[in-house]
């Protein structure tokens, strides 16, 4: 009987176990079911996007306020066209503002910051950013930088 009821312990203390890292690991991957936020979406063109990947954070001023909801071609223009999703209670971003490809430290990841601008008017749903800066490609400054252009 005591062997039982240690197998049981032990069994169930796995079990425990197994769900505290599948729990953890959804936390890290960004994959855990997030609360039902209202968000807008917003757009950006960009020459090159980089790094950034879908599911990436929006950022401003440091603070955390959407993410990236996808990356597509814009076949007219052929810059990457960005769909941002942004919480809903930030719905005051002036309209001159810009969308800016930034580094997380030397080599981490990439994400997108929003440089504020001063008009009155904000950017409603749907709109696209007028003015962009695209990720900052080391191998063509390098590139550039040895062969003296």
């Amino acid at each position: 009987m005591i062997q039982r009821t240690t197998d049981i312990t032990v069994g169930l203390f796995m079990l425990a176990g197994l769900a505290a890292l599948l729990f953890l690991a959804l936390q890290v991957s960004g994959l855990s079911p997030k609360s039902a936020k209202s968000t807008y979406t917003i757009y950006a063109d960009f020459n090159d996007t980089g790094g950034i990947t879908p599911r990436g954070r929006v950022s401003m001023a440091g603070v955390t306020v959407g993410s990236i909801d996808s990356i597509t071609l814009n076949k007219e223009t052929f810059q990457a066209r960005v769909a941002m999703s942004i919480h809903g209670d930030v719905d005051n971003i002036p309209a001159d503002s810009a969308a800016v490809i930034r580094t997380s430290g030397l080599l981490g990841e990439q994400y997108i910051d929003i440089s504020i601008g001063g008009e009155m008017d904000s950017l409603q749903p749907g709109d696209t950013f007028y003015s962009t800066q695209s990720a900052m490609n080391i191998e063509r400054l390098i590139s550039n930088f040895a062969s003296g252009k």
